[in-house]
């Protein structure tokens, strides 16, 4: 990494509007998506709601096309079933009762953009896999927590892996969460391990995605032939749950939403946490 890719961009009052008007799109367009969740659509079918959905608000979903050493994500969702921790391609996979499925969407609008993740339950799951959703989702905020003036990063990594290890859940290290702005991911990198004190100071304005992947079994995880599918390792479920926010003085302010999301999910009786 160079020098000039480890600058850390705080953001204006007017940027971090653009960003919060782009997580309502994606709020938006996650809910789109949450409405055609259920037995036996596909997942191609998902990512093609949510293209269209972005797509009629002017903006672009951020992961189609994003480009990692010449290797082009080719859709416009991550769409990850049951044990696929992150970056699960749309396909003409078929979700089924019991299954869970983590949508992670961003969208790029006005030279910035905004990146989210939500996991869902198809119908009815194991109450095991049910558990893990809600602490993965509290882990979340309780890293959201801890985003605030005069703190650092790894008070954020710590918080979310506390509450995720004490309750017997796996936290994956090799993804982590990151700086969000004119790139979709820009410095720092946010994990969710770490030390209390440790990594770069949190100032006013850092705009962040945070994002717990934690895992059922074990947290190691393994990268499948297509070379962006990662899955555990055990073959045991996985979740996923992601805000932006930016860095405030008592704790981070959301951007993005899940309000429209739990809207649907409430009429389904689906309610996460």
């Amino acid at each position: 990494m160079s020098k000039k890719d480890r600058i850390i961009y705080l953001k204006s009052d007017e940027e971090l509007e653009i960003i919060r008007n782009n997580g309502r799109i994606l709020g938006k367009a996650q809910a789109e998506v949450a409405k055609a969740i259920a037995p036996g659509v596909t997942t191609k079918e998902l990512d093609k709601i949510a293209y269209e959905y972005i797509k009629d608000q002017k903006g672009h979903p951020s992961f189609l096309g994003y480009d990692v050493g010449g290797l082009k994500f080719p859709a416009s969702l991550c769409i990850s079933v049951n044990d696929v921790v992150v970056h699960g391609i749309p396909s003409n996979r078929t979700l089924k009762e019991g299954d869970t499925v983590s949508i992670d969407c961003g969208v790029y609008k006005d030279g910035y953009h905004a990146d989210s993740a939500y996991t869902y339950a198809v119908g009815e799951i194991a109450k095991d896999v049910a558990d893990l959703l809600k602490r993965t989702y509290e882990s979340l905020f309780k890293g959201i927590e801890q985003a605030k003036t005069g703190n650092r990063v790894g008070d954020i990594s710590f918080a979310v892996q506390d509450h995720a290890e004490k309750h017997g859940y796996g936290v994956v290290r090799e993804l982590v969460g990151h700086g969000v702005g004119k790139l979709l991911h820009e410095s720092p990198e946010v994990p969710n391990f770490g030390k209390r004190g440790n990594g770069p100071k949190l100032q006013e304005g850092m705009v962040l995605a945070i994002e717990p992947m934690i895992t059922l079994g074990r947290r190691s995880v393994v990268q499948e032939n297509d070379q962006w599918t990662i899955r555990t390792e055990d073959r045991k479920a996985a979740a996923h749950f992601e805000h932006t926010i930016v860095v405030r003085k008592g704790a981070g302010e959301i951007l993005t939403t899940f309000e429209y999301i739990e809207e649907v999910l409430a009429k389904k009786n689906l309610v996460v946490a």
